[in-house]
């Protein structure tokens, strides 16, 4: 069996498309672009390639994206006092805000989250937006649990009645995409299983999953033995290894051995990690249309 392949950057360059019609349509009507503001706090590597490419994607479908660099050396009093300000509108109109993680150790990183208006929480991660997605009526979904849900629509992966395993309890994506899958609707009426650190035994758990999510950030994890034959397997993890004197990146699924495996797989790179972005724009877009509405 040779795995049918989940292409994330085919279906974000379609929903980019998508976007750029409809944010055309927001500036017509509005005057002005919708407007995302990224607060990047140091100079980590992987998180200035991240934002470097929402920025981009962002500008591709005609959203004003600005990047606010902060020192490494911030004080979470700091931050919260420079998010709070963005959210006033003090460095022009900011439809959605975005704080880039992880965040130094000295920074208190729930209290800057918390910091960011709920309104304008286009990451989905205030205790506002958290708990109107848990009473299923979310006003932000967390971009990567709602880009796996979308790729799974997409590719017209049957989620009802099927059992779906997520490995991976972050509030960023294992607990959120739980809920979308369990919900009511389209890609969900899954009975789901999260498992953890804590689960044991985690093959018992992954080889009974006809729906296999890995979202743990340890490489190569999944094996093939633990997958049950045909099961449709998305692959989160984004982890940078050295390898045969190179360094590259890998996801949490042993690719290749799985591939043999798996009805259907998702790669890393080009997987769901452009469908992360593309769902961040979409929540922007969003949250400058409610913005106008108001």
């Amino acid at each position: 069996m040779t795995a049918r392949r989940l292409d994330g950057r085919e279906l974000a360059s379609r929903i980019e498309v998508d976007l750029a019609g409809r944010v055309a349509g927001f500036v017509r009507s509005a005057g002005r672009p919708p407007r995302l503001v990224v607060v990047l706090v140091g100079d980590v590597a992987a998180s200035a390639s991240y934002v470097k490419s929402k920025a981009a994607a962002a500008g591709r479908v005609g959203i004003d994206a600005e990047v606010i660099p902060v020192s490494a050396s911030v004080t979470t009093a700091q931050l919260v006092n420079l998010v709070a300000a963005i959210g006033r509108d003090e460095q022009g109109p900011a439809d959605g805000i975005l704080v880039q993680l992880p965040l130094p150790d000295q920074v208190n990183a729930v209290a800057v989250l918390d910091a960011v208006p709920p309104a304008q929480d286009v990451d989905g991660f205030h205790p506002e937006n958290a708990g109107l997605l848990s009473q299923g009526r979310p006003r932000f979904i967390p971009c990567t649990a709602a880009g796996v849900q979308r790729m799974l629509i997409d590719a017209e992966i049957e989620t009802a009645g099927r059992h779906a395993v997520i490995v991976g309890r972050s509030d960023i994506v294992g607990k959120p995409l739980a809920l979308l899958l369990a919900g009511r609707g389209p890609g969900g009426d899954a009975t789901v299983t999260l498992c953890h650190s804590r689960s044991g035994d985690l093959a018992t758990w992954t080889r009974q999953a006809d729906i296999l999510v890995a979202a743990v950030g340890r490489p190569r994890l999944i094996t093939a033995d633990m997958v049950k034959p045909g099961a449709v397997v998305i692959d989160v993890g984004i982890n940078r290894i050295e390898e045969q004197g190179r360094s590259r990146l890998v996801g949490d699924v042993d690719h290749d051995a799985v591939a043999d495996v798996a009805g259907a797989l998702s790669p890393v790179p080009g997987g769901v990690g452009p469908l992360t972005v593309a769902m961040l724009l979409e929540n922007t877009l969003q949250a400058a249309l409610a913005r106008k509405s108001r």
